[in-house]
């Protein structure tokens, strides 16, 4: 990925240096994505996400998955083992890889910037927080183990990187654009929740078995992921994939899925507790946004998935 020399976006908030920092307690508790929506009709791409979406909204909560220091693990419903041997995430904020997550971040930001503007929307860009081992944030307490993950509480992204080692050592899934996709996928979230799916989810999800909501909770998640695709289409457009890199991300798609993970850390499947979709759904997804580079491609809420 040709990342170095671009821009970095500004909404970055290292709180490496402050463990367990963040925010105090109160507000919305944790989040697990799950979304909805009925077919509408055709117009603008956002107009017709938003007709998509329109009849059922659905919002996400990882603390019904992964209890009170769960968080969205953007590839799959385990827990990460702690490696005691992964490098210590409070480095210098002007480490290389925060160069990177900023570089990734606002390339996300201008795309989504310019399909919002494109049709006389504003887009909000988020906030992307680093943080080490564990911190505070609008929907409650998370350790780094969960993952990555969004809290539409407070717009802001959370990602502790030595997730990128893991990533890599754990999981197998390599590369620059792995990683980039893992942060297009929490940046989709954001873009479900200003489409206002989420909260409505929360109370939809009030009168929802947890098969019911796991369900639900796979089709917001492989939305997330076409969304990601969607960006990284855009994204090869300006010329800065390079040949293996979206390879790379369908790799990652395709290890942190539900079965594989499972089968990785319990050496058999519960396909009924699955909330983030298979390896082949997942990568289904991703391809298929990255394919077309339209939302209304994304609609996971009409279509078999």
């Amino acid at each position: 990925m040709l990342w170095k020399g671009r821009r970095q976006s500004d909404n970055i908030e290292d709180e490496r240096s402050d463990s367990g920092g963040g925010f105090g307690g109160g507000g919305p508790r944790q989040f697990r994505v799950p979304i909805g929506g009925r077919a509408g009709g055709g117009g603008s791409i956002i107009f017709v996400i938003l007709v998509v979406l329109a009849g059922w909204y659905f919002g996400f909560d990882p603390s019904q998955i992964l209890g009170e220091g769960g968080g969205l693990v953007p590839g799959g419903g385990g827990q990460i083992t702690e490696d005691s041997s992964s490098p210590d995430s409070g480095a210098p904020a002007s480490d290389e890889m925060k160069q990177f997550v900023a570089t990734v971040l606002a390339e996300t930001e201008d795309t989504w910037s310019g399909i919002f503007k494109a049709n006389g929307l504003t887009y909000e860009d988020p906030k992307l927080v680093l943080f080490s081992s564990q911190i505070r944030s609008a929907c409650g307490f998370a350790s780094s183990a969960a993952g990555p993950f969004y809290c539409p509480g407070d717009h802001k992204v959370y990602l502790d990187m030595t997730f990128f080692q893991q990533l890599d050592q754990q999981f197998g899934a390599s590369g620059e654009f792995a990683r980039a996709y893992v942060i297009a996928h929490e940046v989709g979230h954001h873009v479900q929740n200003l489409t206002g799916i989420m909260s409505k989810f929360n109370q939809m999800r009030q009168g929802m078995g947890e098969a019911e909501a796991n369900q639900m909770s796979v089709r917001v998640e492989l939305q997330a992921d076409c969304f990601a695709g969607v960006w990284a289409h855009y994204t090869a457009q300006k010329g800065i994939l390079e040949q293996g890199d979206m390879e790379s991300a369908l790799n990652a798609a395709k290890q942190i899925g539900d079965d594989t993970l499972q089968k990785k850390m319990q050496g058999y499947v519960v396909p009924e507790s699955f909330n983030h979709g298979t390896s082949a759904q997942r990568q289904t997804w991703l391809a298929r946004g990255y394919k077309s580079g339209k939302l209304s491609d994304c609609d996971t809420f009409n279509n078999p998935v």
